[in-house]
């Protein structure tokens, strides 16, 4: 199906030597369906049933909030379906998972507990669903992690091709100024800034992107210092071309090879990085779920609560697993030894 949209035929060939890596395609396979999932995860684990039909009426509360007084409740602002006394007529369906990230289980009676019927993971410290919080929380690591991954290359090769394209002074200041802050202790100084500004999910992309572009910037400076050379520039040069269809149009496409090939790893960074900053107390705001701080509490509550330590670590690292997968897949993909093959 998607060869269909591949009209380049270079990125065609590219596409079918990726497939042959059964490893890699499989894992791509599990990686989008976790995608999905995290996507889809309000409809999946949520204590607000998918459809509910009370007094002849329809609702649908997963997908629409109702006042309470719509139910004949008025004590309330928020409606716990659970305890809505249904008549013979009436009719629920629940999600799969009947608990939102941020909700309690009363039922039990210490916290954390250990994986039961009701909860399949056991609970957290506040007796909140493991599963449903390592579901969600899968949805702001990915989001921070390729946010940071497209602001990153965007700086990276804006700043790298300058340097490239035009070298000498502009080539000479431009990397003084990238060894200059290559040298600064980069994770120190993001605990800093976190700690100065509000966390938010925002303000983490924004700060992790201060230093992150100085890599991809060396690999496009490079790239960039290699191809103004070769005989289709200097063509597109001779027929007077100017410097930014030069750039965009015969330079940028050139050079991405690199770039591609690292973005799998360059992802499974990001999401380990927010995990290890959530897990040392400087990452999402709470009550937001999240890996890192269900790590964080096994590491408090690691002689009486394993599945804290064990379920969250296991998904950080299957996705990780995928993830290194892929890129492997997508190294040798775009292989240039493999161009003929």
């Amino acid at each position: 199906m998607i060869e269909r949209f591949i009209e380049n035929e270079i990125t065609l060939k590219r596409w079918r030597r990726f497939k042959r890596n059964k490893p890699a395609a499989i894992a791509l396979i599990i990686f989008l369906f976790s995608l999905f999932l995290t996507i889809t995860s309000p409809y999946i684990a949520n204590s607000d049933p998918l459809y509910l039909s009370y007094n002849g009426k329809s609702y649908f509360p997963a997908f629409k909030f109702y006042h309470p007084t719509e139910f004949g409740d008025e004590s309330t602002l928020v409606m716990d379906y659970r305890t809505l006394k249904l008549q013979e007529s009436d009719s629920v369906l629940w999600t799969m998972i009947k608990w939102s990230p941020s909700e309690s289980n009363d039922n039990v009676d210490t916290y954390p507990s250990p994986p039961s019927t009701e909860n399949l993971m056991g609970t957290d410290d506040r007796g909140r669903d493991v599963l449903t919080r390592i579901l969600y929380g899968f949805k702001y690591s990915i989001a921070y992690a390729l946010s940071v991954w497209v602001l990153t290359f965007i700086m990276g090769v804006i700043y790298g091709g300058v340097c490239g394209f035009f070298g000498g002074l502009v080539d000479l200041v431009g990397q003084r100024i990238a060894e200059v802050l290559s040298t600064m202790p980069q994770f120190f100084i993001l605990i800093i800034l976190i700690d100065i500004f509000h966390p938010s999910l925002f303000m983490l992309i924004v700060i992790s992107c201060v230093f992150g572009w100085i890599a991809i910037m060396y690999y496009v400076r490079g790239e960039f210092l290699k191809n103004r050379k070769k005989e289709f520039v200097e063509a597109a040069q001779g027929m007077g071309a100017g410097n930014g269809r030069i750039i965009f149009k015969h330079i940028l496409p050139n050079s991405l090879s690199p770039l591609i090939t690292f973005s799998p790893f360059a992802i499974s960074g990001g999401i380990l990085g927010l995990a290890s900053l959530d897990y040392l107390g400087f990452g999402l705001p709470v009550p937001t779920p999240s890996w890192g701080e269900l790590l964080a509490q096994a590491q408090r509550n690691f002689t009486i609560a394993w599945w804290l330590a064990v379920f969250p670590g296991l998904a950080l690292s299957i996705t990780l697993f995928l993830l290194i997968l892929v890129g492997d897949g997508v190294r040798d993909a775009m292989d240039p030894k493999l161009a003929e093959k």
